[in-house]
């Protein structure tokens, strides 16, 4: 495949708000271990998606002016590491999570619809093809060495990111390897 098949990072983000907006449906129909499986998986996938958009696309949107519109989104992610950095490590039977959980989904999809809606728009006038489609490359390695768990006293920075970001993957990575090898034993 080559590298104009494959998605851009504006395709591949989309699609990736699409999973999230699953994800949340999934741990909301399920129930006992599935649910808790279920938003163990999707607090990975948040953490991750929303440090690869730190370093990937709020700085290039950044690059075309549009400050204002990437404070708002890291301000919104900011909020939302925050309430998942509160629900890291519950139990999904405690009387709170639903709550939560529910207050999480609507500050993470609304960020997703603003993304979408303002920023993204922003990315593909100050990107070429080939630039959106080296950047979804990009945003792929990010995740594979990104933290799996919120930090919010990191921030949403590009500089914090690159400073803390290592330590915070590796601390992670580690945590979840232990639960795992703790959960089969």
């Amino acid at each position: 495949m080559t590298t104009a098949e494959k998605p851009d990072v504006i395709e591949l983000l989309v699609a990736q708000h699409q999973h999230i907006r699953d994800l949340f449906a999934d741990v909301e129909s399920a129930s006992g271990a599935a649910k808790q499986a279920k938003f163990e998986e999707l607090r990975r996938f948040l953490a991750v998606h929303e440090t690869a958009e730190e370093l990937i696309t709020h700085p290039r949107v950044r690059m075309s002016g549009a400050n204002d519109v990437v404070d708002a989104r890291l301000e919104e992610e900011t909020e939302s590491k925050k309430l998942l950095a509160a629900m890291d490590g519950m139990d999904v039977s405690e009387t709170d999570f639903d709550p939560r959980l529910r207050t999480l989904r609507i500050a993470v999809l609304a960020h997703a619809d603003a993304e979408e809606r303002e920023e993204f728009p922003l990315l593909r006038e100050a990107a070429d093809d080939r630039q959106l489609r080296v950047m979804a490359l990009a945003l792929q390695a990010v995740e594979a060495i990104a933290p799996t768990h919120p930090h919010p006293s990191v921030g949403s920075s590009m500089t914090t990111n690159l400073m803390a970001g290592p330590l915070a993957s590796v601390v992670d990575r580690t945590r979840d390897a232990v639960a795992a090898v703790l959960r089969k034993g």
